[in-house]
């Protein structure tokens, strides 16, 4: 069974992506379409990045500014919301708490969450729960978020060999998801945001420029997208997968280069 799975890496600079370091990713972008220079929205802080991903808005219009969820004046369906409304099933599995209002109440088929972003080992839950569920409960959509390598850029520095350290376990641990994942699954992994020093959330190109890779049946193999991508892109993109229609209000578009 086809399914289309979302994973985020945390905080995972463009410039981290090296065979050495990314072993993983790096053959996910041969088999697949990649743009290593994709743009990530201000502020570049996790919550209003992720509603810009799912909600294909900017802050300015979703009204997120913080890590602090705060309701939309004027509320729009984001990519969950209408996968629900065309009959998909859609899971999340992720271990940064915040992320629960990136949908409306009852959107979601299966939720699964722990507080372990903070911990160094706390995407290994994350992993083993995405490869002892997908396969089994078979989501039509889902989404899988990595956190740790966020949290050590924090507390270690981005482009730290710690950092790097992390990078390339969390890179590890992506690979064992998709190994998991059923034949003829599509496959999009990027970053919402990258960092700088110990920090992140303004304009300098290392927060700013992310990894954004895709792969599988469609997709173009080998490809480095020419035209300019955002994570407001990621949800129409993400839709046209679903086979649905995007929404009216977004304002991102569909990356139709990375298809063949």
């Amino acid at each position: 069974m086809a399914i289309v799975v979302f994973i985020m890496l945390d905080g995972l600079r463009s410039d981290a992506v090296t065979p050495e370091h990314c072993p993983n990713l790096v053959a996910v972008m041969q088999r697949g379409a990649s743009a290593l220079r994709a743009a990530s929205i201000m502020p570049t802080i996790t919550l209003p990045c992720h509603m810009s991903i799912f909600h294909s808005v900017p802050p300015a219009r979703h009204g997120v500014t913080t890590n602090t969820w705060s309701p939309m004046a004027r509320p729009l369906p984001g990519l969950v919301d209408v996968a629900r409304v065309a009959g998909k099933r859609c899971a999340f599995i992720y271990n940064w708490e915040p992320l629960r209002n990136l949908n409306q109440p009852g959107a979601l088929w299966l939720a699964h969450f722990r507080d372990t972003s903070y911990d160094r080992d706390g995407d290994e839950w994350v992993a083993a729960d995405a490869e002892r569920l997908i396969p089994t409960v078979k989501p039509d959509f889902s989404f899988i978020y990595l956190g740790t390598v966020d949290t050590t850029g924090h507390s270690r520095g981005w482009m730290s060999a710690e950092y790097l350290a992390q990078v390339k376990a969390v890179d590890h641990l992506m690979q064992t998801i998709l190994d998991a994942l059923p034949a003829e699954s599509a496959v999009l992994i990027h970053a919402d945001h990258g960092g700088h020093d110990r920090n992140h959330g303004t304009d300098v190109p290392e927060d700013m420029t992310i990894p954004w890779v895709i792969a599988g049946p469609g997709i173009r193999r080998g490809h480095i997208v020419q035209s300019p991508v955002s994570l407001l892109d990621t949800a129409p993109t993400l839709a046209r997968l679903l086979k649905l229609e995007p929404h009216s209000e977004w304002e991102g578009r569909c990356v139709e280069e990375v298809f063949e």
